[in-house]
């Protein structure tokens, strides 16, 4: 009995296998066959997940920017549909074919790009302060930045739907993390450009700001001022985008125009500036090196290594570390500190590199929101 109780189980046990073994064969080659169209389907899932988010935060930012606009520039009428069609502003890259001449153009370029910004935003808000101007012009342009990635993530979203080809799909999933950080990084800004915050932008101006304050100020270009700091019997000209309103000005007409007043007798010059950290370097690292610390277009530095060429100045620079979602991010404690030590930096190459009765100019770079004079 108990015998063939055994032999009943046995063949049981052997009917499972098969059936489990059949099972298998028939999924495999099912996944043989749609494995890719799998794939694809999984791709565009996650990328209609990132593309609510996306459009949440943007439409987040959007209503606080017409919000803020109203509360402060106290417009007459309904400014929503003005907004809406501002969000959605280009600008036409220049054509680079020749490139003879490319940096006046850029230079021009910006400076229409600018005074158009100012323009828009003063009729949104007519009754706004220069500074809270600026602000404003920074929050306008977080709007459409995420506006940007949201239509981006769209279009490959889309098409990838339309078309099922995986290639296009993958163009836009394999980068979605950095698209996702990107879109965070800019959602953050929202509060420091509503409320005036200084981001992680300003350490270059924070920096400069300790150096020249309790020092008479005067304006040596657009929305730049500069100040005579003497130290340890050289004479430190220090300047920085004006401030509090969030602007970074045209701190290479700032150069050059201390250059020409000085008559090129300028010993050294130090740049400081925000930098990208590498993924383990800490938050608030500082580093030196030497070149023109500062971002942008492009413009700004061709400027500045003209006329330090024209005159033969060495450049330093400093760099203090943050990853990306901190640069326009209301400014952390490890950034803060980090700026005393850029100070300390900046000091130290004076020491160094200089003697008694030499000229420094120390160049501090980056928005000035939040940081006054």
């Amino acid at each position: 009995m108990v015998l063939i109780l055994g032999q009943v189980l046995q063949a049981q046990q052997t009917d499972m296998n098969v059936i489990l073994q059949t099972i298998y064969s028939f999924a495999f080659i099912i996944y043989l066959f749609y494995a890719q169209k799998i794939q694809t389907l999984q791709m565009l899932r996650q990328i209609e997940v990132t593309l609510r988010k996306v459009k949440n935060v943007k439409e987040e930012a959007r209503n606080q920017t017409v919000k803020t606009l109203v509360e402060i520039g106290k417009p007459s009428g309904d400014i929503a549909p003005r907004v809406d069609r501002f969000i959605d502003f280009f600008s036409i890259g220049l054509e680079n074919m020749d490139p003879a001449g490319i940096v006046d153009k850029m230079d021009h370029f910006l400076k229409t790009n600018k005074h158009i910004y100012e323009a828009e935003v003063k009729a949104l808000a007519p009754n706004a302060t220069p500074t809270e101007r600026n602000n404003l012009e920074n929050l306008v342009e977080v709007s459409q930045a995420l506006n940007i990635y949201y239509k981006v993530i769209r279009h490959f979203y889309l098409l990838g739907k339309k078309t099922m080809n995986i290639y296009v799909i993958m163009q836009v999933h394999m980068i979605l993390p950095q698209l996702i950080q990107m879109v965070e990084a800019y959602a953050s800004g929202i509060q420091a450009f509503q409320e005036g915050m200084p981001i992680g932008d300003s350490v270059g101006a924070i920096v400069a700001a300790k150096l020249m304050h309790g020092y008479t100020q005067r304006d040596i270009a657009e929305e730049i001022v500069a100040a005579e700091v003497p130290y340890e019997g050289r004479t430190l000209v220090v300047f920085k985008a004006k401030g509090p309103g969030g602007s970074v000005g045209n701190p290479d007409e700032g150069l050059i125009n201390v250059l020409e007043e000085r008559r090129g007798k300028v010993k050294i010059i130090i740049t400081i500036d925000a930098a990208g950290k590498l993924e383990g370097e800490p938050v608030g690292q500082v580093s030196e090196g030497i070149g023109a610390a500062i971002g942008g277009s492009g413009k700004e530095k061709f400027k500045m290594e003209e006329v330090t060429n024209r005159y033969k100045i060495p450049m330093h620079a400093i760099a203090i570390k943050q990853g990306m979602e901190h640069v326009v991010a209301p400014l952390i404690e490890p950034l803060f500190d980090a700026t005393d030590k850029a100070v300390e930096s900046v000091k130290r190459i004076v020491l160094d590199y200089t003697e008694p009765g030499d000229t420094v100019v120390i160049a501090g770079i980056g928005n000035t929101i939040g940081v006054g004079q």
